[in-house]
């Protein structure tokens, strides 16, 4: 018979005390970690109601996703590029948008200059992410981007002409991703916070809005073709053998009705 080793928990240890509202520098720790999370979800808020009463960004949302639409059905890809924590919130964004069964690929601005740029084709289309709208990688790489490619840029602009990176792309594609406060002024330090957290939301609406228009109804079995593994591939096996158990007892009822 095996044995079973069972886990001794020490009663040495002590037992860290939960924290006493009269503990001041537990206060403060609360407040201030609240006041992140209620200052981002307050840019999300403003954000949405940018796409919902802007006229600029209404029509931005919906020439990108006509764009990345017209991009698949040429065999095309979407590219998303940037530097920094930018450069991480497109790389998020492709990932989704794989996922979704969108063309897509991220390019590195840096290592375009240096080679890169062969990754990027006639029927393809390219999408900056800067805040600033400046971003000198990115300022210095457009000029080597062919005039038939077309050129998204999420960025903190709500109208195209304050965006230099746009200023020689009259026909280029605006994502506005505003903050509403700074977030030197927010949190007493500009660290990418809130505007990575609004540029991945816009990022989020632009994937799933365009899987809509290119797979139609398919989309949530497109999404589930390409994600076989993890929590989410447990899902859908879990599914399919519930599936195949009604299939069978319906059969074990229904003896005489043929089911495919």
């Amino acid at each position: 018979m095996p044995v079973t080793l069972k886990r001794k928990h020490s009663s040495s240890l002590p037992l860290t005390p939960p924290l006493s509202m009269d503990d001041r520098d537990a206060v403060q720790t609360l407040d201030r970690a609240v006041h992140v999370l209620s200052t981002e979800a307050t840019a999300l808020s403003h954000v949405t109601m940018l796409y919902q009463t802007d006229s600029m960004a209404r029509d931005g949302l919906l020439r990108a996703v006509d764009c990345i639409t017209k991009v698949n059905e040429i065999g095309g890809r979407f590219i998303i590029c940037g530097v920094g924590k930018s450069g991480l919130v497109g790389m998020k964004i492709v990932a989704t948008m794989k996922s979704l069964g969108l063309g897509s690929s991220f390019l590195h601005a840096s290592e375009a200059m240096h080679g890169d740029l062969g990754d990027v084709s006639e029927h393809d289309a390219l999408m900056f992410i800067t805040y600033s709208g400046r971003t000198p990688e990115l300022l210095h790489l457009l000029p080597h981007i062919p005039e038939s490619v077309p050129i998204l840029a999420l960025t903190s602009h709500t109208v195209a002409s304050d965006c230099l990176l746009l200023a020689e792309r009259p026909d280029a594609i605006l994502l506005p991703a505003p903050i509403h406060q700074p977030e030197e002024e927010s949190f007493g330090v500009c660290a990418p916070t809130t505007s990575t957290t609004v540029a991945m939301a816009v990022g989020d609406m632009l994937a799933i809005t365009a899987a809509g228009s290119v797979h139609q109804e398919r989309v949530r079995q497109v999404f589930r073709k390409n994600h076989p593994g993890g929590a989410i591939g447990a899902r859908k096996d879990d599914q399919e053998c519930e599936a195949e158990k009604e299939k069978k007892l319906f059969r074990k009822r229904h003896k005489s009705i043929v089911v495919p």
